[in-house]
């Protein structure tokens, strides 16, 4: 918001009046910034050697809203003596906003380069080695079919060997730790007992 919306002719002539150090003031103005903020200084008690240093935000303006610049900040904090003016205060704003448009063509910058660990890449270095060799579960299932000359010796070698794999599946289930460490906790199979009144305390 510029300075002059935010504050009209008559409140700086105004301002201009309260900026005089006469003596039997205790708060002076200081400046104003660009949201329409004003700046002051006041001592207390006459003893204090360092003034204090506050800003009053427009009565229209929510708590949360208010905002305070960075040079404002370090006059408040008493980190620069002087206020700043209101040309520093504007080439303050124009340097954030180039700042802003510089790390955006940044950033577009940086998303336009490719990446080492990016699909295409990935892609490119796939293409180049040829077609994929078939899987391990085509080579099974091709073994795995019966011949149709072998015979009924090779149907019962068949059954023999399901058999085995079925009763190895079932000793491993039976020796499962994992299994048997689930049913062995301490409070697994513990059930609460029924009430007795002659029980000894």
């Amino acid at each position: 918001m510029p300075p002059t919306a935010a504050i009209g002719p008559l409140a700086r002539t105004y301002y201009k009046w309260k900026a005089l150090r006469l003596p039997w003031r205790k708060r002076f103005f200081v400046g104003y910034d660009l949201q329409g903020n004003t700046f002051w200084e006041f001592k207390l008690t006459s003893a204090e050697t360092r003034f204090r240093r506050i800003v009053n935000y427009p009565r229209s303006t929510h708590y949360s809203q208010v905002q305070v610049s960075p040079l404002w900040h370090q006059w408040l904090r008493h980190m620069r003596a002087e206020p700043p003016s209101l040309e520093e205060q504007s080439g303050d704003v124009v340097r954030q906003q180039r700042m802003k448009h510089l790390a955006a063509e940044a950033d577009a910058r940086w998303a336009a380069k490719p990446r080492v660990m990016e699909d295409a890449v990935t892609t490119s270095a796939l293409g180049a080695r040829g077609p994929l060799p078939p899987t391990n579960v085509e080579a099974t299932m091709l073994e795995s079919e019966p011949d149709p000359g072998a015979g009924a010796g090779a149907g019962a070698r068949d059954t023999e060997k399901k058999q085995q794999q079925r009763k190895r599946k079932k000793s491993a289930e039976l020796n499962d730790a994992w299994a048997k460490a689930k049913a062995q906790g301490p409070g697994e199979n513990w059930q609460p007992t029924a009430w007795n009144p002659s029980a000894k305390r």
